[in-house]
């Protein structure tokens, strides 16, 4: 099932699914499969580098609860706060970044972020013994997207080198695979 094309919807099925998987979680301190992360530190990650991202081109999310009192509640706090942008009537005016360059504020969410929250579904859910499977058709849309810029996102240093899955592998272990996560790795 293709996740839906528009910037708002696409945001809140993904992270309805990471919400899913943040509700399901029962030991916040499992190892995660990014190195020295814990299941805490997945939802620490979404919640905190966004609201910084989004400053740094003017725009405020706010504060939410904090992710070591409570990682469901700040989750879905922080959640709530981006949806809330993209539902703005103002959800299409510019946006420029310092690094990211300039967007429509709601592509500038499901490019940088909307995407990374898909993606470390698959962490939380490896660490939390939950459900990794994501969307297919929206894990072959962004590994298409990204094969092609695969230098700059090693060179970004937010990615670790690609971990060979094969060919025939699921769209999300080739998804995985391809930004340094090995899908056999189990906590």
């Amino acid at each position: 099932m293709a996740l839906s094309e528009a910037p708002a919807e696409r945001h809140r099925e993904v992270a309805g699914v990471f919400a899913e998987r943040v509700r399901g979680a029962r030991d916040w301190e499992a190892p995660a499969p990014v190195e020295g992360w814990t299941a805490r530190d997945v939802v620490r990650h979404l919640v905190e580098w966004f609201p910084s991202f989004l400053r740094d081109g003017g725009v405020e999310l706010g504060a939410v609860p904090s992710v070591d009192d409570d990682p469901v509640a700040a989750w879905d706090a922080h959640a709530a706060a981006v949806q809330a942008l993209l539902y703005a009537s103002d959800a299409d005016r510019p946006f420029t970044h310092p690094r990211a360059g300039s967007h429509r504020l709601s592509a500038a969410i499901d490019a940088f972020y909307t995407s990374d929250v898909f993606m470390h579904t698959w962490d939380l859910a490896r660490a939390t013994g939950q459900d990794e499977t994501l969307d297919a058709d929206e894990a072959e849309r962004m590994l298409a997207g990204m094969q092609p810029i695969d230098e700059m996102l090693r060179a970004s240093g937010q990615y670790g080198a690609k971990v060979p899955v094969p060919d025939d592998a699921p769209a999300h272990e080739r998804l995985v695979g391809f930004i340094g996560r090995d899908p056999a790795w189990r906590p």
